[in-house]
């Protein structure tokens, strides 16, 4: 009766931790809550929306802007003046000015240039003396400034940016398909826990018979004193294997619980008897899904970020060689404006028979001596290069064997899946056909012992072999962007 004791003691406890918001598991309903509440998920979002904003930012630089620019400006005290015969007096200055301007600039991607054009009014205030006012208008002017020689910033945006904005949308699919692979793996690991629970219940009810039906046939001298020990020692054996896979499943519903980001008073519980089996393709003559290869290189070629990131660190890195080469050599900048001006002491006469005015500026800068400086940044710079298209190369031909590697395993697994639960089958004949021979005195206790081990060790593998299929099913969704059940792209979207 000790042990029928325990095994409710260990019932109660378990009820007593689960008993509030139990949380029934399926596979499908595992990876949902991952992919909506998992702090990884939300990471992922964020990111996304992080890239997004990015991207709109680097769009509106292709867009015309408009400003209004002020500057008020107030002067008292002592300045030094030059007179008309080039001589300089010390002048008390008392004034105030204030200027306005509106400007509408647009940016040259094919030239790198920056053209603009603006309005401006600036009215200057004398406050000691005569008091006087002046005012300056520029009704229009336009103008345009362009770095002549080297580097075209805008150019480089406009080949790196929209990769850097396709490599993070596909880095979030690749992302929620790891969460899923990631939640899989947690899914079973609380199945196999709750199985153990399970097994060991079992194992402890069926040693605790055992025991009183060979008490009886020890009093009797049907078998010996060491063969009845044995038999106490497996039920002490099931009683330490119960609290211990108790203790386990605690842990493993804990881990999961922290995943899916859900309150500490949830428990989850899996349905044992209904875990998923492997992918079916076709239903006539029940044939596990086998992925082709080729199929799964082209898909992971055209949608993982990988390459994505590969060729951006390309450009990226020809970015600065382009960069460098034009830091380090002759640098020309030129600016041109040319409109209308006016001035007058009236705000109203400031616009009447306007006069043109006309400004350009051409800056030269020429490095003479500068020890090796521009020349071991180009070195450097070339160097990058070099090695992001080793890098590139090497990691294209890894990240092509990996997916190789990975529809093998996965295309095996399935088999594998198939044998192990057969094996999970006839183990538990087995030891159905073992237990009842030993009660009829026709087996020995080692036989029996044989065949609950084989029994316990089958149905794990069982467990183990649906979790590895699983978690390579959606690692292959993952690095391929494919769905390859229903045959479709996988394409998250959300909010932004």
């Amino acid at each position: 009766m000790k042990c029928i004791e325990l095994i409710i003691l260990i019932s109660i406890f378990s009820i007593t931790v689960f008993a509030q918001n139990t949380e029934k598991l399926t596979l499908s309903k595992t990876i949902g809550l991952a992919q909506e509440k998992s702090p990884h998920a939300i990471s992922a979002k964020h990111t996304l929306r992080s890239a997004y904003w990015n991207y709109r930012y680097y769009k509106a630089s292709y867009k015309p802007s408009l400003t209004l620019n002020t500057s008020p400006e107030f002067n008292r005290g002592i300045e030094r003046v030059v007179q008309p015969d080039g001589t300089y007096n010390f002048v008390h200055v008392s004034e105030l000015s204030n200027d306005i301007s509106l400007e509408i600039s647009q940016n040259i991607p094919f030239t790198g240039g920056n053209l603009f054009i603006k309005s401006s009014l600036l009215r200057d205030d004398q406050i000691e003396g005569e008091g006087t006012t002046a005012y300056r208008s520029q009704p229009i002017s336009i103008g345009y400034q362009q770095n002549l020689i080297g580097y075209n910033e805008i150019k480089w945006n406009s080949k790196i940016e929209p990769l850097r904005w396709q490599e993070a949308k596909k880095q979030y699919n690749e992302t929620m398909e790891l969460v899923a692979s990631q939640a899989s793996i947690y899914y079973f690991e609380l199945a196999a826990a709750q199985t153990d629970v399970e097994i060991a219940k079992s194992n402890l009810a069926s040693a605790d018979t055992l025991c009183t039906f060979a008490e009886g046939r020890y009093n009797i001298g049907t078998i010996s004193e060491n063969e009845m020990l044995q038999l106490k020692l497996n039920k002490l054996r099931e009683e330490t294997n119960l609290l211990d896979a108790n203790i386990t499943l605690q842990t493993v519903a804990e881990n999961l619980r922290n995943f899916l980001d859900l309150p500490t008073n949830t428990s989850l519980r899996v349905d044992i008897s209904k875990l998923p089996d492997s992918l079916i393709t076709s239903f006539f003559d029940n044939k596990p899904l086998e992925i082709s290869i080729e199929q799964a290189l082209n898909y992971a070629l055209k949608n993982s970020p990988e390459l994505d990131k590969y060729y951006r660190n390309q450009l990226e890195s020809r970015q600065n060689l382009a960069y460098c080469k034009a830091n380090s050599g002759l640098k020309a900048n030129l600016y041109i404006q040319f409109g209308l001006s006016q001035t007058a002491a009236e705000l109203s006469e400031t616009y009447h028979s306007p006069t043109d005015m006309q400004y350009a500026s051409l800056t030269l800068s020429i490095p003479i001596l500068d020890w090796g400086k521009g020349k071991g940044s180009k070195k450097v710079a070339q160097s990058n290069v070099d090695l992001s298209d080793i890098n590139a190369e090497q990691g294209i031909k890894s990240f092509e064997q990996n997916v190789i590697k990975m529809v093998q395993q996965f295309n095996l697994q399935s088999k594998r899946v198939e044998v192990a639960k057969q094996v999970d089958q006839t183990a538990e004949k087995r030891y159905e056909v073992a237990r009842q021979l030993y009660l009829l005195g026709k087996n020995t206790i080692l036989d029996l012992n044989s065949a609950i081990s084989e029994k316990d060790s089958a149905r794990r593998n069982y467990i183990s072999s649906l979790s590895t299929y699983w978690s390579l099913y959606y690692g292959l969704r993952s690095i391929t962007g494919y769905d390859f059940a229903n045959n479709c792209p996988i394409n998250w979207d959300i909010q932004i």
